[in-house]
């Protein structure tokens, strides 16, 4: 079944520099069989647990976060990129390829004991989920697990994210391709 999802993914060559291979999921987005069936692959798999929000990552995590939040019945919590979010924040600074970044949620979107579902479209370098695990965290979230469609194996992010003791899953993983 996870085949089909990963067929439906376009693999864009050196984008957005050379010697990258972008895991393109819009092509999976507009693909409506393909998009549901993710989608009830992630309902399947959370609907027994406990959790209280859906918290999805700038920008594509905001897609199947969205998706999945309204499916489970619970509320959806964006994390965004400095200076989008209205009200008071907090920031979490992380370390990119060349450089740093950072990311925001709002002080008053997890309460404590929330359990947090963490949803994004890929997993890489696990820089930016880590920095949003550590933003739920921060609030007094815990983090139920840290949900991807893709994980990118060969670059290490899951493995990051379970030493920094989360639980990952993902659909597809490329390696190497």
């Amino acid at each position: 079944m996870q085949n089909i999802i990963k067929e439906k993914i376009r693999t864009v060559p050196h984008w957005p520099r050379q010697g990258i291979m972008f895991r393109d999921i819009t092509t999976l987005l507009k693909d409506s069989e393909g998009f549901n069936h993710t989608i009830d692959i992630f309902v399947e798999r959370y609907k027994e647990m406990k959790i209280d929000i859906v918290v999805g990552i700038e920008s594509r995590g905001f897609i199947t976060g969205a998706v999945l939040a309204h499916r489970l019945n619970v509320g959806f919590v964006p994390i965004r990129k400095p200076g989008k979010l209205p009200a008071q924040t907090i920031s979490e600074e992380y370390e990119l390829e060349y450089g740093k970044d950072k990311i925001e949620i709002h002080t008053d979107a997890i309460k404590k004991g929330d359990q947090v579902l963490l949803v994004d479209d890929l997993i890489a370098t696990g820089g930016t989920a880590l920095a949003a695990c550590n933003l739920i965290t921060k609030l007094g979230g815990n983090v139920v697990e840290c949900s991807f469609i893709v994980d990118l194996i060969d670059i290490g992010g899951k493995r990051r994210l379970m030493e920094a003791g989360f639980n990952v899953f993902s659909l597809v993983a490329f390696e190497g391709e």
